[in-house]
């Protein structure tokens, strides 16, 4: 059986549905999948054994330049010769479903109940059923395991073998690490600035854990906030990295401590020890296990509409984190 599966983006929106892959492999070892990606975010599936063949698009290039719909449609249709048998939306967005309806004709996605832009399920000849306010992941497992005839449990997901996969990284991390103290990673950036945890709390947490700090970054702003950081602390601002060798580095971190963001989230799909931060977005974005914790601001959040104008996280207080994180780190010892 030969599948695709369309799931364009975010980062951690990816890595959220990239755990089905393990567990549709071991209940049909025989299906063949191939992943819809934005090509940006194609070499987070890069190495992934259990994924035959990562299909990129630049759908999002089409805000600036409309006349490169007619290269894409080509480009996807070019896609649809492989013949699927099956092709499972996971994205549940109207543009994603016109994608997977390009494919095949024969689409999976969630019911109009369980999605936001309800349109999008009229496309599809396979519906499931997931409230939208489940947790992230299990809506996940859902779509994508459901079409195929079996389910996965919480147990299987606590026990989960990590999933991320990279080649040697290009750059020399090694580095940025020391023998001699445990290393935390540092996420402060986000798409939203009201999903980041303020840098003057940030720098609390990294003066009040005397470790080996690593901040990593993404936009020039970020860059910026990591400089100031830097600045007024021993904490060191990691060269901007590729989506490979970000996998590499946050493999080797003993803790990573970060927003409701796509890193923070890697951290977990790597099997590493996580502490995220939560003001305006829901907890259930993620699966907590013994070394991957969350904080959340006291702010209640309405998941079929979050607030972006709920900053509420700057009351996470940053003794709360450090206590968690020495915890953490006190265990990986």
């Amino acid at each position: 059986m030969k599948i695709a599966i369309v799931k364009l983006s975010a980062l951690g929106d990816i890595v959220h549905a990239m755990v089905a892959l393990q567990f549709i492999k071991q209940a049909r070892p025989d299906i063949q999948i191939d992943w819809v990606v934005e090509a940006g975010l194609a070499a987070l599936l890069a190495s992934n054994p259990d994924i035959d063949q990562v299909l990129p698009v630049n759908l999002k290039a089409l805000k600036t330049n409309k006349t490169a719909i007619f290269s894409e449609l080509a480009r996807i249709r070019g896609y649809a010769a492989h013949d699927y048998d099956l092709v499972i939306d996971a994205q549940g967005l109207i543009k994603s479903a016109l994608v997977a309806r390009l494919l095949s004709k024969n689409c999976a996605g969630f019911d109009r109940d369980s999605i936001r832009e309800t349109l999008a399920a009229s496309l599809y000849q396979h519906p499931v059923h997931c409230p939208y306010d489940r947790n992230t992941i299990d809506r996940n497992l859902a779509v994508l395991t459901q079409p195929l005839g079996f389910q996965v449990s919480p147990e299987q997901v606590q026990a989960k073998q990590p999933f991320l996969f990279f080649e040697p990284p290009q750059q020399d991390l090694d580095g940025y690490f020391s023998g001699a103290e445990a290393t935390v990673i540092y996420v402060i950036g986000s798409t939203w600035p009201s999903r980041n945890y303020p840098k003057q709390q940030y720098l609390q947490v990294i003066q009040g854990l005397p470790q080996n700090s690593l901040i990593i970054w993404g936009s020039e702003q970020e860059r910026q906030d990591a400089e100031w950081l830097a600045e007024r602390s021993d904490a060191r601002v990691v060269a901007k990295l590729s989506l490979n060798d970000l996998k590499a580095l946050l493999a080797r971190a003993d803790l990573v401590i970060g927003n409701d963001t796509g890193p923070t989230h890697m951290a977990w799909g790597l099997n590493r020890p996580s502490i995220t931060l939560f003001g305006p977005t829901p907890v259930s974005r993620v699966y907590q296990t013994p070394i991957n914790k969350v904080l959340k601001s006291p702010s209640p959040v309405n998941p079929y509409k979050l607030d972006k104008q709920d900053f509420s996280i700057g009351q996470i207080p940053a003794e709360d984190v450090i206590h968690l994180a020495s915890a953490l780190l006190a265990a990986g010892c």
